[in-house]
């Protein structure tokens, strides 16, 4: 169980505003306290993930609060000349000298850090990274995009001498720390622990809490404007922002436009539930190689979950993945319900207060199992699935496969009658002896159907 003292412990006023926004708490604060007491300068730390989830502003939070000094260089705004420091590093007391003039920030032996913001923008800084950690002085955190990263490093040295964090978007449990609940996930651990049902009428608010954090997503922007605000038109608007900058920033990488062709498609693939995703029925006439080229690049970019299909599921299913079957995820399911349903402006639709309410129409299963990939995956589950022929014109397939000791849990996730889960009994009769726990994923309230536990989707992050 997390302690949320750990994480900022005096350093934020839990709704402490910054301007317009909030500084919010993240499990990532932890994983870098624990790399500072492991490492003690012996290595560099870098935080990839996607654009506009918080990784700049968790970095200086973790700088201010467990560091006597700090200096940060975004590479997006800094100059030549401080670039041009990393060109030749034979003299380091220069190089520090300059950088503490610049900021107007003293540094001190084994008590400060230097953050490398955006790193991708100075890939000799990167470079430099091996010889500022031997030089031992400071300790060094870096944040950057995986896919620009990949991009300029074609002429330098990877450091050795670096570890890596993954950073994704609030997940559920950061989301309720933000509307100012700490109680909720303690609670259903605790109730999964001891195979204990909420009863329907906490279920009914569970579920209407969790549908709020599908509408307004895991984006720290889209949680601040919806705390400043209480107004979904307006987080709505902050969603867009963030999907036309993805797509510019795809336009930068692929200026054909194809990787946000792809992206743009995720939500009607998963919606006619064809089991997986086919680039070729939105890319006509690209060659294999090509278009494992611009899959991989979306992949890197963060933006997207990507389940793979494990051909013989073990518990080491990496051995048995079959990189050329997919299912990709967007990976915040915010900016998903936008960009499914971004035909119309907000002002025409209701389409919010309908999901809010668990009142719209149209089939919600794949917003479901989109948003259960990144539950699973912000817990620190790879993802695959699993599918084999059931006749002639049908297929079996279990939506979900985890890796628990020797065994692995299949899941199956349903938006609707859970009466039957067919898929799941023929994966467990096939796979007897590989199974632990089995799971339908749904939206009432936790029971058990003879050896399978019926588990609330609110539930799914702390399995």
């Amino acid at each position: 169980m997390y302690d949320i003292q750990l994480f900022y412990y005096l350093c934020i006023a839990f709704k402490k505003l910054i301007g317009m926004e909030y500084i919010f708490q993240r499990k990532i604060y932890q994983q870098l306290r624990q790399w500072k007491q492991d490492n003690d300068g012996r290595s560099a730390v870098l935080v990839e993930g996607a654009r506009r989830i918080g990784k700049s502003t968790v970095v200086e939070e973790f700088a201010k609060q467990e560091y006597k000094s700090y200096i940060l260089i975004d590479f997006n705004k800094a100059s030549e000349r401080i670039k041009s420091l990393f060109d030749d590093l034979m003299d380091l007391d220069f190089i520090f000298l300059f950088l503490q003039s610049i900021y107007h920030t003293t540094l001190y032996q084994r008590e400060s850090v230097i953050i490398f913001d955006e790193v991708q923008k100075c890939p000799m800084a990167r470079q430099a990274i091996k010889y500022l950690v031997q030089d031992g002085r400071y300790d060094y955190i870096e944040t950057g995009l995986l896919i620009s990263i990949k991009q300029n490093t074609e002429h330098i040295t990877i450091p050795s001498e670096e570890d890596t964090i993954e950073m994704y978007p609030m997940d559920y449990e950061e989301f309720r720390w933000a509307m100012g609940d700490t109680a909720t996930l303690p609670l259903l651990r605790q109730s999964l622990e001891r195979n204990r049902s909420m009863g329907d009428d906490l279920n009914r608010q569970y579920m209407r809490d969790l549908r709020l954090y599908m509408l307004v997503g895991g984006m720290p922007q889209a949680v601040s404007e919806y705390l400043n605000t209480k107004n979904l038109r307006s987080v709505d608007m902050v969603k867009r922002k963030i999907l036309k900058l993805y797509f510019d920033d795809f336009r930068k990488i692929d200026k054909t436009g194809k990787i946000g062709r792809l992206f743009q498609a995720i939500p009607a693939m998963l919606s006619h539930g064809v089991g997986r995703f086919y680039p070729t029925a939105i890319i006509k006439g690209v060659g294999a190689d090509k278009m494992e080229d611009l899959l991989i690049a979306l992949e890197d970019s963060k933006t997207v979950n990507v389940a793979y299909h494990a051909t013989d599921p073990n518990v080491g299913q990496p051995l048995s993945e079959d990189k050329s079957r997919m299912k990709i995820y967007v990976g915040d399911t915010g900016l998903m319900v936008t960009l499914a349903f971004g035909d119309k402006s907000f002002a025409e639709n209701v389409l919010y207060d309908k999901l809010l309410a668990d009142r719209l129409q149209a089939n919600m299963g794949y917003v479901y199992e989109n948003l259960v990939a990144q539950m699973l995956k912000s817990s620190g589950n790879n993802l695959y699935f699993h599918t084999w022929p059931k006749d002639d014109k049908h297929n079996y397939e279990v939506d979900f496969l985890l890796s628990r000791g020797a065994k692995i849990c299949p899941i199956e996730v349903k938006s609707a009658s859970y009466k039957s889960h067919v898929s799941l009994d023929a994966f467990c009769k096939k796979f007897s002896s590989r199974v632990g726990n089995r799971y339908v994923v749904y939206t009432k309230d936790l029971r058990h159907d003879s050896e399978t536990t019926l588990l609330p989707i609110y539930m799914v992050g702390v399995i």
